[in-house]
Protein backbone atom coordinates (compact mmCIF):
# COMPACT_ATOMS: atom_id res chain seq x y z
CA UNK A 1 0.00 0.00 0.00
CA UNK A 2 1.56 3.76 -0.79
CA UNK A 3 1.61 5.92 1.85
CA UNK A 4 1.56 8.67 -0.74
CA UNK A 5 -1.88 10.67 -0.07
CA UNK A 6 -4.48 10.85 -2.31
CA UNK A 7 -4.81 13.88 -4.25
CA UNK A 8 -7.97 16.03 -2.51
CA UNK A 9 -10.96 15.61 -5.34
CA UNK A 10 -12.11 19.59 -5.38
CA UNK A 11 -15.63 20.03 -6.85
CA UNK A 12 -15.13 21.56 -10.65
CA UNK A 13 -15.38 25.14 -11.18
CA UNK A 14 -16.59 25.52 -14.09
CA UNK A 15 -16.31 29.16 -16.42
CA UNK A 16 -18.30 32.04 -14.88
CA UNK A 17 -19.89 31.99 -11.62
CA UNK A 18 -21.26 28.37 -12.78
CA UNK A 19 -24.92 29.25 -12.30
CA UNK A 20 -25.70 28.48 -15.41
CA UNK A 21 -28.27 25.71 -16.43
CA UNK A 22 -25.45 24.05 -18.39
CA UNK A 23 -22.85 24.37 -15.61
CA UNK A 24 -25.31 23.48 -12.90
CA UNK A 25 -26.06 20.37 -15.11
CA UNK A 26 -22.13 19.39 -15.77
CA UNK A 27 -21.29 19.56 -11.74
CA UNK A 28 -24.47 17.46 -11.29
CA UNK A 29 -23.29 15.18 -13.48
CA UNK A 30 -20.21 15.28 -11.90
CA UNK A 31 -20.90 14.46 -8.80
CA UNK A 32 -23.54 11.21 -9.49
CA UNK A 33 -19.92 9.99 -11.53
CA UNK A 34 -18.41 10.47 -7.89
CA UNK A 35 -20.83 9.35 -5.59
CA UNK A 36 -22.80 6.89 -8.15
CA UNK A 37 -25.93 8.62 -7.35
CA UNK A 38 -28.96 9.49 -9.37
CA UNK A 39 -30.42 12.70 -8.79
CA UNK A 40 -32.92 13.20 -11.24
CA UNK A 41 -35.39 14.78 -8.57
CA UNK A 42 -32.53 17.20 -7.44
CA UNK A 43 -32.05 18.60 -11.58
CA UNK A 44 -35.94 19.09 -11.42
CA UNK A 45 -36.55 22.36 -10.34
CA UNK A 46 -38.40 25.22 -11.17
CA UNK A 47 -36.30 28.01 -9.79
CA UNK A 48 -34.37 29.49 -12.80
CA UNK A 49 -30.44 28.69 -12.08
CA UNK A 50 -29.42 32.36 -12.86
CA UNK A 51 -31.37 33.58 -9.33
CA UNK A 52 -29.52 31.68 -7.15
CA UNK A 53 -26.65 34.16 -7.25
CA UNK A 54 -25.65 35.21 -4.00
CA UNK A 55 -27.71 32.39 -2.30
CA UNK A 56 -25.49 29.41 -2.60
CA UNK A 57 -22.24 28.30 -3.99
CA UNK A 58 -21.36 24.45 -6.63
CA UNK A 59 -25.35 24.37 -7.39
CA UNK A 60 -26.50 21.23 -8.14
CA UNK A 61 -30.01 21.50 -8.27
CA UNK A 62 -32.86 21.96 -5.55
CA UNK A 63 -33.97 20.37 -2.91
CA UNK A 64 -37.88 19.79 -2.55
CA UNK A 65 -39.86 19.98 0.49
CA UNK A 66 -43.81 19.18 0.95
CA UNK A 67 -45.91 21.94 1.22
CA UNK A 68 -49.13 22.21 3.37
CA UNK A 69 -51.78 24.91 4.92
CA UNK A 70 -53.08 25.57 8.09
CA UNK A 71 -55.84 27.64 8.95
CA UNK A 72 -58.23 29.67 8.98
CA UNK A 73 -56.25 31.97 11.42
CA UNK A 74 -57.97 35.27 12.29
CA UNK A 75 -55.08 37.83 13.18
CA UNK A 76 -55.86 40.68 15.05
CA UNK A 77 -52.52 43.08 14.75
CA UNK A 78 -51.22 46.33 13.78
CA UNK A 79 -50.57 45.00 10.81
CA UNK A 80 -51.64 41.72 10.16
CA UNK A 81 -55.36 41.96 10.50
CA UNK A 82 -57.70 39.28 9.01
CA UNK A 83 -58.19 35.65 8.44
CA UNK A 84 -54.76 33.88 7.02
CA UNK A 85 -53.62 30.57 5.61
CA UNK A 86 -50.46 29.78 6.52
CA UNK A 87 -47.80 27.58 4.61
CA UNK A 88 -45.91 25.07 6.25
CA UNK A 89 -43.10 22.95 4.99
CA UNK A 90 -42.20 19.78 6.20
CA UNK A 91 -42.03 16.20 6.48
CA UNK A 92 -43.26 15.62 10.12
CA UNK A 93 -46.86 14.12 9.68
CA UNK A 94 -49.31 15.21 12.18
CA UNK A 95 -47.56 18.97 12.04
CA UNK A 96 -49.95 21.13 10.19
CA UNK A 97 -52.79 18.89 11.62
CA UNK A 98 -51.91 20.23 15.02
CA UNK A 99 -51.39 23.80 13.47
CA UNK A 100 -54.54 23.49 11.83
CA UNK A 101 -56.92 22.66 14.93
CA UNK A 102 -54.82 25.29 17.13
CA UNK A 103 -55.60 28.15 14.69
CA UNK A 104 -59.77 26.97 13.81
CA UNK A 105 -59.61 26.85 17.80
CA UNK A 106 -58.20 30.39 18.02
CA UNK A 107 -60.42 31.79 15.51
CA UNK A 108 -63.63 30.42 16.95
CA UNK A 109 -62.37 31.90 20.06
CA UNK A 110 -62.24 35.49 17.93
CA UNK A 111 -59.43 35.53 16.88
CA UNK A 112 -55.36 36.10 18.23
CA UNK A 113 -53.96 39.29 19.37
CA UNK A 114 -50.69 40.02 18.55
CA UNK A 115 -48.17 43.00 19.91
CA UNK A 116 -44.96 44.14 18.14
CA UNK A 117 -43.01 45.68 20.88
CA UNK A 118 -39.19 46.12 19.13
CA UNK A 119 -38.14 45.40 15.83
CA UNK A 120 -34.18 45.61 15.21
CA UNK A 121 -30.47 43.77 14.77
CA UNK A 122 -27.50 43.83 16.91
CA UNK A 123 -23.81 42.85 16.06
CA UNK A 124 -21.41 42.98 19.49
CA UNK A 125 -17.91 43.86 18.62
CA UNK A 126 -15.28 42.96 21.36
CA UNK A 127 -12.38 45.67 22.29
CA UNK A 128 -9.24 45.03 23.43
CA UNK A 129 -7.67 47.35 26.28
CA UNK A 130 -3.95 47.46 27.96
CA UNK A 131 -6.15 47.45 31.37
CA UNK A 132 -9.45 47.98 33.37
CA UNK A 133 -8.90 51.44 33.79
CA UNK A 134 -8.55 52.20 29.82
CA UNK A 135 -11.19 49.70 29.29
CA UNK A 136 -13.58 51.95 31.95
CA UNK A 137 -12.38 55.49 30.72
CA UNK A 138 -13.90 53.62 26.54
CA UNK A 139 -16.96 52.87 28.32
CA UNK A 140 -17.68 56.44 29.99
CA UNK A 141 -16.74 58.21 26.56
CA UNK A 142 -18.34 55.67 23.73
CA UNK A 143 -21.76 57.00 24.22
CA UNK A 144 -21.53 60.82 23.52
CA UNK A 145 -19.85 59.54 20.49
CA UNK A 146 -23.00 58.25 19.17
CA UNK A 147 -23.61 61.14 16.18
CA UNK A 148 -19.76 59.80 14.81
CA UNK A 149 -20.84 56.41 15.59
CA UNK A 150 -24.27 56.66 13.62
CA UNK A 151 -22.41 58.72 10.96
CA UNK A 152 -19.71 56.45 10.03
CA UNK A 153 -22.22 53.39 10.32
CA UNK A 154 -24.83 54.88 7.86
CA UNK A 155 -22.54 55.59 5.26
CA UNK A 156 -22.02 52.04 3.98
CA UNK A 157 -25.93 51.16 3.89
CA UNK A 158 -28.67 52.90 2.67
CA UNK A 159 -30.95 50.65 4.97
CA UNK A 160 -29.63 50.22 8.11
CA UNK A 161 -30.14 52.44 10.82
CA UNK A 162 -27.90 52.72 13.94
CA UNK A 163 -30.53 53.03 17.31
CA UNK A 164 -28.06 52.99 20.16
CA UNK A 165 -24.49 51.55 21.60
CA UNK A 166 -24.13 49.87 24.55
CA UNK A 167 -21.08 48.56 26.65
CA UNK A 168 -20.79 45.42 28.30
CA UNK A 169 -17.22 45.48 30.26
CA UNK A 170 -15.42 42.32 30.73
CA UNK A 171 -12.37 42.76 32.84
CA UNK A 172 -10.11 44.85 30.18
CA UNK A 173 -12.39 43.89 27.31
CA UNK A 174 -15.35 46.00 26.22
CA UNK A 175 -18.26 44.00 24.05
CA UNK A 176 -20.19 47.10 22.60
CA UNK A 177 -23.63 46.14 21.03
CA UNK A 178 -24.41 47.99 17.99
CA UNK A 179 -28.09 48.14 18.07
CA UNK A 180 -29.75 48.53 14.10
CA UNK A 181 -32.93 48.82 12.36
CA UNK A 182 -32.68 46.70 8.91
CA UNK A 183 -36.27 47.62 7.76
CA UNK A 184 -37.42 44.58 5.76
CA UNK A 185 -34.46 42.62 5.64
CA UNK A 186 -32.54 40.47 8.35
CA UNK A 187 -29.73 42.30 7.50
CA UNK A 188 -27.25 40.66 9.75
CA UNK A 189 -24.19 41.07 6.48
CA UNK A 190 -25.53 44.52 6.41
CA UNK A 191 -25.18 45.91 9.92
CA UNK A 192 -21.95 43.89 10.20
CA UNK A 193 -21.09 45.88 7.30
CA UNK A 194 -21.68 48.98 8.80
CA UNK A 195 -20.56 47.92 12.50
CA UNK A 196 -17.16 47.33 11.05
CA UNK A 197 -16.65 50.43 9.86
CA UNK A 198 -17.50 52.69 13.23
CA UNK A 199 -15.14 49.96 14.78
CA UNK A 200 -12.32 51.17 12.22
CA UNK A 201 -13.39 55.19 13.47
CA UNK A 202 -13.26 54.11 17.24
CA UNK A 203 -10.10 51.97 17.15
CA UNK A 204 -8.82 55.43 15.67
CA UNK A 205 -9.82 57.44 18.18
CA UNK A 206 -10.03 55.80 21.36
CA UNK A 207 -7.21 53.91 23.27
CA UNK A 208 -8.66 50.16 22.36
CA UNK A 209 -5.30 48.33 20.58
CA UNK A 210 -7.58 45.92 18.71
CA UNK A 211 -11.15 44.84 17.97
CA UNK A 212 -13.07 41.84 16.62
CA UNK A 213 -16.29 41.99 14.84
CA UNK A 214 -18.12 39.30 16.98
CA UNK A 215 -18.16 38.78 20.07
CA UNK A 216 -20.59 36.03 20.70
CA UNK A 217 -22.47 38.74 22.42
CA UNK A 218 -25.07 39.09 20.02
CA UNK A 219 -26.27 35.59 20.01
CA UNK A 220 -27.00 35.50 16.27
CA UNK A 221 -28.15 31.66 15.35
CA UNK A 222 -27.22 30.26 18.87
CA UNK A 223 -29.33 29.99 22.24
CA UNK A 224 -28.65 32.26 25.09
CA UNK A 225 -30.21 33.91 28.11
CA UNK A 226 -29.34 37.17 26.35
CA UNK A 227 -31.68 36.52 24.12
CA UNK A 228 -34.89 36.92 26.22
CA UNK A 229 -34.86 40.50 27.33
CA UNK A 230 -35.24 41.10 23.34
CA UNK A 231 -33.34 43.14 20.98
CA UNK A 232 -32.05 40.30 18.47
CA UNK A 233 -34.80 40.52 15.85
CA UNK A 234 -38.90 41.64 16.40
CA UNK A 235 -40.08 41.00 19.51
CA UNK A 236 -43.79 39.69 19.88
CA UNK A 237 -46.29 38.62 22.33
CA UNK A 238 -49.28 37.06 20.71
CA UNK A 239 -52.52 35.96 23.46
CA UNK A 240 -56.44 34.91 23.62
CA UNK A 241 -58.73 34.14 26.04
CA UNK A 242 -60.17 30.61 25.12
CA UNK A 243 -63.25 29.84 26.18
CA UNK A 244 -63.52 26.67 28.13
CA UNK A 245 -66.34 25.30 25.76
CA UNK A 246 -64.32 25.52 22.61
CA UNK A 247 -60.97 23.72 24.71
CA UNK A 248 -63.23 21.29 25.28
CA UNK A 249 -65.15 20.77 21.65
CA UNK A 250 -61.98 21.63 20.05
CA UNK A 251 -59.02 20.29 21.76
CA UNK A 252 -60.69 17.81 23.86
CA UNK A 253 -59.34 18.82 27.17
CA UNK A 254 -60.48 21.27 29.38
CA UNK A 255 -58.66 24.65 30.74
CA UNK A 256 -57.61 22.88 33.56
CA UNK A 257 -55.71 20.17 32.53
CA UNK A 258 -53.90 22.29 30.17
CA UNK A 259 -52.59 24.64 33.16
CA UNK A 260 -51.79 21.39 34.86
CA UNK A 261 -49.78 20.42 32.05
CA UNK A 262 -48.38 24.14 31.96
CA UNK A 263 -47.08 23.70 35.67
CA UNK A 264 -45.93 20.09 35.16
CA UNK A 265 -43.75 21.11 32.35
CA UNK A 266 -42.37 24.12 34.02
CA UNK A 267 -40.80 22.15 36.31
CA UNK A 268 -39.05 20.20 34.38
CA UNK A 269 -37.86 23.20 31.86
CA UNK A 270 -36.50 24.20 35.10
CA UNK A 271 -34.55 21.38 35.74
CA UNK A 272 -33.32 21.00 32.09
CA UNK A 273 -31.98 24.56 32.55
CA UNK A 274 -33.59 25.15 29.35
CA UNK A 275 -33.58 29.21 27.86
CA UNK A 276 -37.03 30.13 28.00
CA UNK A 277 -39.84 27.94 28.10
CA UNK A 278 -42.73 26.25 25.53
CA UNK A 279 -43.88 23.31 23.68
CA UNK A 280 -42.08 23.42 20.05
CA UNK A 281 -42.07 26.71 18.77
CA UNK A 282 -39.03 25.44 16.21
CA UNK A 283 -41.75 23.28 14.52
CA UNK A 284 -44.02 25.98 13.42
CA UNK A 285 -40.48 28.59 12.94
CA UNK A 286 -38.55 25.55 11.06
CA UNK A 287 -42.16 24.83 8.53
CA UNK A 288 -42.83 28.63 8.11
CA UNK A 289 -38.87 29.46 7.90
CA UNK A 290 -38.21 27.16 4.79
CA UNK A 291 -41.54 28.34 3.37
CA UNK A 292 -40.97 31.58 3.18
CA UNK A 293 -37.22 31.67 2.36
CA UNK A 294 -35.68 32.95 5.76
CA UNK A 295 -32.34 32.25 7.23
CA UNK A 296 -33.50 28.85 8.57
CA UNK A 297 -30.62 29.09 11.12
CA UNK A 298 -32.14 31.35 12.91
CA UNK A 299 -34.99 29.32 14.47
CA UNK A 300 -32.21 28.52 16.84
CA UNK A 301 -32.70 32.11 18.02
CA UNK A 302 -36.15 32.82 17.17
CA UNK A 303 -36.97 29.57 19.21
CA UNK A 304 -36.29 31.29 23.06
CA UNK A 305 -39.90 31.35 23.48
CA UNK A 306 -41.96 31.73 26.47
CA UNK A 307 -45.02 29.85 26.29
CA UNK A 308 -47.84 30.82 29.01
CA UNK A 309 -51.31 28.84 29.91
CA UNK A 310 -53.69 30.59 32.71
CA UNK A 311 -56.95 30.25 33.88
CA UNK A 312 -59.12 32.91 34.21
CA UNK A 313 -61.47 33.76 37.32
CA UNK A 314 -64.41 32.55 35.08
CA UNK A 315 -62.48 29.26 34.37
CA UNK A 316 -61.35 29.72 30.39
CA UNK A 317 -58.22 29.08 29.37
CA UNK A 318 -55.72 32.32 28.50
CA UNK A 319 -53.07 31.23 26.74
CA UNK A 320 -49.91 33.26 25.23
CA UNK A 321 -46.50 33.30 23.69
CA UNK A 322 -43.67 35.96 23.97
CA UNK A 323 -41.21 36.11 20.63
CA UNK A 324 -38.17 38.19 22.00
CA UNK A 325 -35.65 37.29 19.40
CA UNK A 326 -37.64 36.37 16.28
CA UNK A 327 -35.91 36.88 12.56
CA UNK A 328 -37.92 37.33 9.74
CA UNK A 329 -37.56 39.09 7.04
CA UNK A 330 -39.58 39.98 3.31
CA UNK A 331 -36.71 41.11 1.31
CA UNK A 332 -32.96 40.17 0.95
CA UNK A 333 -32.00 36.45 1.46
CA UNK A 334 -33.87 33.91 -0.34
CA UNK A 335 -37.60 35.56 0.10
CA UNK A 336 -38.04 36.17 -3.86
CA UNK A 337 -36.79 32.67 -4.78
CA UNK A 338 -39.68 30.96 -7.03
CA UNK A 339 -42.33 29.14 -4.06
CA UNK A 340 -40.62 31.35 -1.52
CA UNK A 341 -41.92 34.32 -2.95
CA UNK A 342 -45.53 32.78 -3.50
CA UNK A 343 -45.64 31.43 0.14
CA UNK A 344 -45.10 35.49 1.02
CA UNK A 345 -47.78 36.31 -1.37
CA UNK A 346 -50.51 33.86 -0.08
CA UNK A 347 -49.68 35.65 3.12
CA UNK A 348 -49.63 39.33 1.88
CA UNK A 349 -45.93 39.76 2.93
CA UNK A 350 -43.92 39.59 -0.13
CA UNK A 351 -41.30 42.39 -0.60
CA UNK A 352 -40.91 45.73 1.10
CA UNK A 353 -43.64 46.73 4.15
CA UNK A 354 -44.19 43.18 4.80
CA UNK A 355 -42.16 41.78 7.75
CA UNK A 356 -43.88 43.53 10.27
CA UNK A 357 -47.05 41.57 8.62
CA UNK A 358 -44.97 38.32 8.82
CA UNK A 359 -43.89 38.73 12.45
CA UNK A 360 -47.52 39.16 13.58
CA UNK A 361 -48.74 35.81 11.62
CA UNK A 362 -45.33 34.09 12.81
CA UNK A 363 -46.46 34.83 16.40
CA UNK A 364 -50.51 34.02 15.76
CA UNK A 365 -49.33 30.49 14.25
CA UNK A 366 -46.43 29.84 16.71
CA UNK A 367 -49.52 30.51 19.37
CA UNK A 368 -51.72 28.14 17.51
CA UNK A 369 -48.99 24.75 17.66
CA UNK A 370 -48.65 25.53 21.37
CA UNK A 371 -52.34 24.87 22.53
CA UNK A 372 -52.82 22.43 20.29
CA UNK A 373 -49.72 20.21 21.62
CA UNK A 374 -50.37 21.10 25.00
CA UNK A 375 -53.80 19.60 24.61
CA UNK A 376 -52.78 16.53 22.94
CA UNK A 377 -50.50 15.34 25.89
CA UNK A 378 -53.04 16.62 28.73
CA UNK A 379 -55.77 14.69 26.51
CA UNK A 380 -54.03 11.27 26.19
CA UNK A 381 -54.15 12.15 22.26
CA UNK A 382 -50.88 13.17 21.54
CA UNK A 383 -49.30 9.73 20.67
CA UNK A 384 -52.66 8.18 18.71
CA UNK A 385 -52.89 11.21 16.73
CA UNK A 386 -48.57 10.72 15.46
CA UNK A 387 -49.47 7.55 15.15
CA UNK A 388 -52.88 8.68 12.57
CA UNK A 389 -51.07 11.08 10.75
CA UNK A 390 -47.72 10.64 11.68
CA UNK A 391 -46.62 7.46 9.91
CA UNK A 392 -45.43 7.25 6.63
CA UNK A 393 -47.11 4.35 4.64
CA UNK A 394 -47.42 4.92 1.53
CA UNK A 395 -50.35 3.12 -0.37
Amino acid sequence: MSDDPKPLELVPRFPGQGYEPELVQKRRAWIEEKTGARLTEVGAHSIPSGEWRGNIENPIGAAQMPLGIAGPLLVHGAHAKGTFYVPLATTEGALVRSYERGMVTLTRAGGVQVELHADENRVCPAFHFDDVAAAGEFVRWLPSQIGTLRASAESTTRHGKLLRVECHPAGREVMVLFAFSTGDAHGMNMIVKAADKACQWILANSRAVRYQVFSGLESEKRASGFLLPGGKGKKLTAGARIPKEIVRSHLHATPEQIHELWHVTVLGHLQSNSVGYNGHLANGLTAMFIATGQDVANVVNSAAGITHFELTEGGDLYASVTLPSLTVATVGGGTGLGTSRECLEMLGCAGTGGAAKLAEIVAGSLLAGEISMGAAIASGEFVAAHETYGRNRPE
